[in-house]
């Protein structure tokens, strides 16, 4: 759909790569004619970074993750490209992000992938909270914002962000992040990277408690396949009609 937005003549298919042959299949992929990069799925993201770590961009750094890799002039080049995703779909939704103060759930993969580009969106302040607190702490030690903190369960009552992003896996069991529900009095979108057909159960929580609006992940998905295209292909295309054909419903 993206090729045919902007014109272009793509062929983009299915590699199944055997858990011992990933390198080695990536190596013979791209030697064949024409081919300029592929995205990487799990379990093998790790691997794929450590074959384009001198050359990632920052969040493929932090997150330790690559789900694109790109060959350009003979090198190989790796990119993460979930938090550009996030970041356009928050642009779709709430316009500039300049000012914004954010409020990220969780402290796994899905979070390092998305800190360095909502910084880089220039919001007022970045917090993150996880049920264990040291895991957190690690990513802002990691990254080193002066915008950029981590805050505890008891801080979350006090902390009103105007964006909560739950980045946690919960929604896909039907269970709640540990939150206050504090946070959404002034919260204008709660974000929740999962996505289904309907609202899952942390939008619902969110919208009870205050917040103005709720969206799942589901235009951030459709993002960040569109932030590799264009790294292949230099051409954007058009998100929203593809998000709209595409959409659960």
């Amino acid at each position: 759909m993206f090729a045919e937005n902007t014109g272009e003549e793509i062929d983009y298919g299915i590699v199944e790569s055997d858990i011992d042959a990933f390198e080695s299949d990536i190596e013979t992929f791209f030697t064949q004619d024409n081919v300029v990069g592929c995205n990487v799925t799990a379990p093998f993201k790790g691997r794929a970074y450590e074959l384009s770590k001198n050359n990632c961009n920052a969040e493929a750094k932090t997150a330790e993750a690559v789900n694109t890799l790109f060959m350009k002039d003979g090198t190989l080049l790796g990119y993460t490209t979930d938090g550009m995703g996030l970041v356009a779909d928050l642009h779709s939704q709430v316009g500039s992000l300049v000012g914004h103060t954010v409020l990220l759930l969780g402290a796994g993969g899905a979070t390092r992938g998305v800190v360095e580009p909502l910084l880089g969106a220039k919001v007022k302040g970045l917090y993150i909270n996880n049920r264990t607190e040291i895991k957190a702490q690690a990513i802002v030690d990691a990254i080193k914002s002066p915008v950029f903190e981590c805050v505890s369960k008891n801080d979350l009552t006090s902390l009103q962000p105007d964006i909560v992003i739950n980045c946690t896996s919960a929604s896909l069991t039907g269970d709640l992040p540990q939150v206050s529900t504090s946070v959404f009095k002034r919260c204008s979108l709660a974000y929740d990277m999962v996505y289904g057909k309907g609202e899952t159960r942390f939008m619902e929580f969110a919208k009870t408690h205050g917040a103005k609006k709720v969206s799942d992940g589901f235009g951030m998905l459709v993002e960040q396949a569109a932030a590799a295209f264009t790294i292949w292909t230099g051409k954007k295309p058009d998100t929203a009609k593809v998000i709209e054909a595409l959409r659960p419903r």
